[in-house]
């Protein structure tokens, strides 16, 4: 007989237990073995785009449903825009700057920007003004609740959260993951601060309890929600609610409403969706009036 046949009669036959441990082991620590719901990068590949977007969608519904919230009002402005306190600090950062190097064209261009910045503040004052009168008639009236709800970021929609909280009131922030960072404000409800990676199911849950809407002047995510919000209004694919357009010559300036309805792109009475306002009490007086709230 061959060692070869004598050696493989005397070998183990079955596996040690050590073996099968080990064997098991990696078994379990291949990404295959994981929890389909649990495997981060199974659930990030391309095909699993529907469900994320299902998820995504559930997620704040589910948290919103939970906690009774179905009647919100959305703030929705620049991110640019700096608290009057900060932008008069920048202010004088910037005119100190200069006054030690007043040739520095640098310099003038940053005092230039930062008494823009301050007169823009006034935006973010009357944003945190507006939430706080909503956020008050919420507490005093808790049948006619509304919760402030913005985009999460800085600028307006930081002055919106403030101004709730500074009542006393629950408010929603939608966060979106930017390739610039965004932040979450530090006034948001922290069970209501979400985030988003798909647009389109951030736009959903701001419309999708919205009893009116805020536009202060802002670019082009401000126009992109504004119009967004006009065409279902429109097109009745969501029911009327008021959209009020803080500060009038601001707007008018930039859409011409007017040519549009002059060139027959849509009807006069398109422009009945829209209410101009000048004031954080003019704004609130609208939708007081359009739903017939309790005036204290």
């Amino acid at each position: 007989m061959s060692n070869h046949h004598h050696n493989g009669l005397h070998r183990r036959h079955l596996n040690s237990a050590q073996d099968s441990v080990e064997a098991i082991s990696q078994l379990q620590d291949h990404a295959s073995y994981r929890l389909a719901f649990a495997d981060h990068n199974f659930l990030l590949q391309d095909e699993l785009r529907h469900v994320r977007l299902q998820l995504e969608y559930l997620k704040p519904q589910l948290v919103l449903e939970q906690h009774g919230i179905n009647a919100t009002l959305v703030v929705f402005g620049s991110a640019r825009f700096l608290a009057p306190q900060d932008a008069k600090h920048a202010l004088e950062q910037a005119e100190s700057a200069l006054n030690a190097a007043p040739a520095d064209q640098k310099l003038q261009q940053r005092v230039q920007q930062a008494k823009r910045d301050l007169s823009n503040s006034r935006y973010y004052q009357a944003s945190r003004d507006f939430a706080y009168l909503v956020a008050e008639h919420s507490q005093r009236r808790p049948e006619e609740q509304l919760t402030i709800i913005s985009g999460g970021g800085p600028g307006i929609m930081e002055a919106a959260n403030r101004g709730a909280m500074e009542a006393g009131s629950a408010s929603i922030g939608l966060n979106i993951v930017l390739p610039k960072e965004q932040h979450p404000n530090p006034y948001i409800t922290p069970e209501f601060c979400f985030q988003f990676h798909y647009f389109a199911i951030r736009k959903m849950h701001f419309l999708q309890r919205a009893r009116a809407l805020v536009a202060f002047p802002g670019g082009f995510g401000t126009l992109d929600e504004l119009f967004e919000t006009l065409t279902l209004l429109q097109t009745k694919k969501a029911e009327a609610v008021p959209v009020v357009l803080y500060d009038e010559a601001f707007w008018r300036r930039l859409i011409n409403f007017d040519l549009l309805v002059e060139t027959g792109v849509i009807s006069s009475t398109d422009l009945e969706l829209i209410r101009f306002v000048d004031t954080p009490e003019q704004a609130w007086q609208v939708i007081r009036d359009f739903y017939q709230l309790t005036d204290i």
